[in-house]
């Protein structure tokens, strides 16, 4: 006898450096990505039914996440009754050792929810820093998680000038990657929020010689392949007086992702997955899951 199949709603975060993208890479490669772990944590818990992992939003090879999400359908053998979402956690955690990635939460919801296709919204953050001229003098706790963009300043008054042309719906296929795996998805999109801050390090009570962080935070319901990296890229060129507030109108008009500036993406190193929102209906407690 096997008991019911139970649908989780689970967040998720990892180091991204190590792996070769959060999706799953075939066994055989070298470098793995996070869900080959995740799939693997969740197969020691022997489950009666198969595991297929549904992850709502695609990070690439060195890209971070603060909180990712996915759902999966999990099934107990002899009866056995669904895993509390606290028991989930903390046994997921458990077989995901020494791994950096970490379960946040699990939620048990409808059996009709998906990751991917219920989010409200993916908001990103690019950490940069400038003041640097090597990178070997970033701070040791900031290696592989921030831009160091050569040069000691970054006009932000004329970044958010320009961020303000991004703003809303546009046909963002400028700011698409020319070697997109999905051409024929539609380059329209709607970005909700667009801004850059100063910021600080990670350890911010120390000051970093003349360092100067930023966080350029992008929200929308979902992005293009590589399309906040190329945003983020060509907005730091007018915070370095290379292009103007009024280039990135033309180039969104533009719409040809042959117009985008060479050598002009940001690398991944500064991406951070920030949060995945959803509607707070979906989520059900053990106990209504039950009835």
């Amino acid at each position: 006898m096997t008991s019911s199949k139970v649908r989780y709603l689970i967040f998720f975060q990892y180091f991204g450096t190590k792996y070769s993208g959060v999706m799953k890479a075939p066994s055989h490669q070298a470098i793995l990505g996070v869900e080959n772990y995740l799939e693997h944590a969740v197969s020691k818990l022997r489950p009666a039914n198969d595991i297929r992992l549904w992850i709502s939003s695609r990070t690439d090879s060195g890209v971070h996440a603060l909180c990712n999400s996915l759902h999966v359908d999990i099934q107990r053998k002899d009866g056995k009754p669904p895993f509390s979402e606290d028991v989930l956690v903390k046994a997921l955690n458990y077989h995901l050792q020494p791994e950096p990635i970490s379960i946040l939460s699990a939620s048990i919801v409808p059996d009709n929810f998906h990751a991917r296709y219920r989010a409200l919204s993916r908001t990103y953050v690019y950490r940069l820093v400038t003041g640097c001229s090597h990178r070997s003098e970033l701070p040791v706790f900031e290696k592989n998680l921030c831009w160091s963009v050569y040069g000691s300043h970054l006009n932000g008054t004329a970044v958010q000038e320009a961020a303000q042309f991004l703003l809303g719906t546009h046909d963002f296929s400028t700011f698409r990657s020319i070697s997109s795996e999905m051409p024929f998805k539609s380059p329209v999109k709607t970005l909700h929020q667009v801004h850059i801050t100063p910021s600080v390090g990670f350890l911010s009570h120390y000051t970093y010689r003349n360092l100067q962080f930023w966080e350029l935070v992008f929200k929308s319901r979902s992005f293009l392949y590589k399309q906040v990296r190329r945003m983020t890229g060509a907005l730091v060129q007018v915070g370095q007086g290379r292009l103007t507030p009024l280039d990135i109108k033309d180039l969104l008009e533009a719409r040809d992702s042959m117009a985008f500036p060479q050598n002009c993406i940001a690398p991944p190193d500064g991406l951070f997955l920030k949060e995945v929102e959803y509607e707070e209906d979906f989520f059900l407690t053990a106990e209504e899951s039950s009835t």
